[in-house]
């Protein structure tokens, strides 16, 4: 199962926002593809080819993409690289930050833009949206054949997958999606960076104490931390946050892929509602641009990798501007180990 935000229900993890607003921002149609783990029927082994399509555009910009009126799209996933990478070699399991562009080529309907801005989202120092997926796991927001074209490529390239719905999509093409499986579809990925991780990593280092009024953590190995709520101390009205444990790794930017371990629990009964360690480990999301919730981004933003991080995060700051969240009037408990960036 998918490691990455977009694997489980928005109230259940500290980014749950991102599946509604990633929604709106990028005009995402959610019934593109069917709920399913394991294989989606894709071709995996998607050929190059070259088609008529063209794609322009500078690398960091929307690219724009030009399909012939006559051209019929490929019964099997084509890819053609369009600008060649010089970065990281990207593997299957590695964690790549990328923007991505897809519309179908008889109307131009854009599927996906991750150049395309949720008004009023959160976004620092000009950072816009952008996907942070694992390589060779299950997603919802791109399909397989579309990843496993970056197998093996280089980060800071551009890549083209043009196909038919039923290609690009294989057996997970939802038909309350209302797109036939001969329409064809062209996707543009750019692959900013990628990163690996061990999905076990955890920071190491000598823990502090946490300050007066703020719950105890006594982290347990490889596995989610206890989390002590302190009795008769109010939930603060206002974010509060603390780093633990101090890494030495570089500063966590705005726009960039933060990967994690994590354990929230509630403060109201100090119950554990989420963690990393319960879903196989880190997790990777990015930060900074209203893909998390906002007490994530104002109290990782600028945190470094390798630190342990304690934030206390109001309902206003978590879930309270999502009233159908479980989790909507809660004030919400986490301690974050920053383990990479990507």
């Amino acid at each position: 199962m998918q490691r990455t935000p977009g694997a489980r229900p928005p109230h259940t993890r500290p980014f749950g926002p991102v599946g509604r607003r990633l929604a709106a921002a990028l005009a995402v149609p959610v019934l593109l593809f069917t709920a399913a783990c394991g294989s989606d029927g894709s071709d995996d082994s998607a050929g190059s080819s070259e088609t008529a399509t063209e794609v322009t555009g500078k690398l960091g910009e929307k690219p724009k993409v030009s399909v012939p009126e006559d051209a019929e799209a490929p019964d099997k996933a084509a890819v053609r690289t369009v600008t060649e990478g010089k970065g990281d070699k990207m593997a299957k399991g590695d964690f790549v930050r990328m923007d991505v562009f897809a519309q179908m080529t008889a109307d131009d309907q854009e599927l996906i833009n991750t150049w395309k801005t949720e008004e009023g989202a959160s976004a620092k120092e000009g950072a816009h949206t952008q996907l942070v997926i694992q390589l060779g796991e299950e997603q919802q927001m791109v399909p397989a054949s579309v990843l496993n074209a970056l197998v093996g490529e280089r980060t800071g390239g551009r890549f083209l997958v043009e196909g038919t719905a039923k290609a690009i999509i294989g057996e997970r093409l939802n038909p309350q999606a209302g797109i036939e499986e001969t329409a064809g579809m062209v996707w543009v990925v750019d692959p900013v960076s990628a990163a690996k991780t061990d999905a076990k990593a955890e920071v190491s280092g000598e823990q502090a104490d946490t300050r007066e009024g703020l719950p105890e953590v006594k982290p347990v190995k490889q596995k989610a931390a206890a989390i002590t709520i302190p009795k008769g101390e109010k939930a603060p009205k206002e974010l509060k946050q603390q780093v633990l444990i101090e890494g030495d790794g570089p500063e966590v930017k705005a726009g960039e892929g933060l990967i994690a371990q994590y354990t929230g629990v509630k403060w109201e009964d100090g119950e554990k509602f989420d963690s990393s360690w319960d879903h196989g480990g880190a997790i990777a999301f990015q930060i900074g641009t209203g893909s998390v919730v906002q007490g994530w981004d104002q109290g990782l933003v600028g945190k470094k990798v390798g630190d342990r991080v304690l934030l206390v995060i109001p309902p206003d700051l978590a879930y309270g501007d999502n009233p159908q969240s479980e989790l909507a009037k809660n004030t919400l408990v986490f301690v974050v180990d920053i383990v990479g960036k990507v």
